[in-house]
């Protein structure tokens, strides 16, 4: 039998859809019918389940075996769940704005595009939107691989009660552009975050530009809209979606540079199978007080993924501590080194447990 044609195959590739799709609206069905019993059950039901989709993403990636590679398939279907938990409950969720920052591309990136989203002018009022329930969620950004915790994020996290219930990695490539890629560049607006990762590329192309610090890097794409003989680092998207030119590709002084960025809101999130527990701590000013606190996870044989200090808000040369872990709050070797650690330290706030990023 010789190879089925062109004709033949897009009829097959047809049929497979209409298949696709009736299967997709079964599950539509059913992703209503949960709401339904949910509500029948308890009218404050929690319909966003962070540990429940964790898991059906890393079965979706356990299971492929296709062409199509295991983070390409489990994003198709984060699209999937995004739109058929929209049928349960609408999300609306707050990023740092306006459009085109790398902080809504976390969102839609760990919601899918279903969901509604809020742009906030700062991180401070992407908890205050979750905090007043104007949004179920936020996303904020917690640290960069060349930068860095972001210390406005942990000032909030300390003086703030809302809890961390998931996170999401971008992969960060600044782009430079303007309104006008002719014109000569006198001054560039970005983030500083942003002119930090560039500095040496700065340095090297434009010696004489006056570099201006924004809110983000879409508000510098927003102005230089408008502005002549200026210029922005910003997104990918943001260069498409303000309309501007490039200038230059991929600026970032390093290659593989990665923001992590934390989901925010006001319910623990169970055990997902892999999941770690963010932490802050107040140690004691004494000699050996970071050895006593670290000393109960060594006990415990807890792996530590990360130790950071940072200055406690409105107190002159005292420090906290952010320390991330492996695992849920609630297994039994984490529940006896955070006891120990709380009777060796000032204070310590469990944060949350929540499901390692899967996409």
């Amino acid at each position: 039998m010789g190879k089925k044609t062109l004709p033949e195959l897009r009829d097959e590739i047809d049929a497979l859809d209409k298949k696709v799709q009736s299967l997709i609206a079964d599950r539509a069905q059913l992703a209503s019918d949960v709401a339904e019993v949910k509500k029948a059950a308890d009218s404050n039901s929690v319909f966003y389940r962070p540990e429940r989709e964790a898991q059906v993403l890393r079965s979706i990636i356990e299971r492929n075996d296709s062409l199509l590679k295991d983070k390409d398939m489990a994003h198709i279907f984060r699209e999937i769940m995004s739109a058929c938990l929209a049928l349960e409950q609408p999300l609306n969720v707050a990023y740092l704005g306006p459009e085109g920052t790398f902080t809504q591309e976390a969102a839609l990136k760990h919601f899918g595009h279903a969901v509604s989203t809020i742009d906030c002018a700062s991180i401070d009022e992407i908890f205050h939107q979750v905090e007043k329930g104007n949004a179920h969620h936020g996303v904020v950004p917690i640290e960069n691989s060349s930068n860095g915790v972001i210390g406005g994020t942990v000032d909030m996290l300390y003086s703030q009660g809302l809890k961390i219930c998931g996170e999401v990695e971008i992969s960060i490539q600044h782009q430079l552009m303007s309104a006008d890629q002719s014109e000569d560049i006198e001054v560039i607006y970005a983030h500083q975050q942003a002119l930090d990762q560039c500095q040496r590329w700065l340095s090297n192309h434009y010696p004489n530009a006056e570099l201006k610090s924004v809110a983000s890097n879409a508000l510098a794409a927003r102005i230089v809209k408008d502005e002549n003989n200026a210029a922005a680092i910003a997104s990918e998207a943001a260069l498409s979606l303000y309309g501007l030119e490039r200038i230059a590709k991929n600026i970032e002084d390093k290659t593989g540079n990665v923001t992590r960025f934390l989901i925010l809101g006001k319910e623990d999130v169970p055990a997902s199978g892999s999941d770690k527990t963010s932490i802050l701590v107040v140690t004691k000013h004494e000699s050996g007080a970071l050895f006593d606190l670290l000393e109960p996870f060594k006990d415990q044989g807890i792996n530590m993924l990360q130790l950071a200090r940072h200055p406690i808000p409105g107190v002159k040369w005292e420090y906290l501590f952010l320390i991330d872990i492996e695992g849920h709050r609630e297994d039994k070797k984490i529940k006896q080194a955070l006891t120990e650690v709380a009777n060796r330290v000032l204070k310590v706030n469990v944060l949350g447990s929540y499901p390692v990023a899967v996409l």
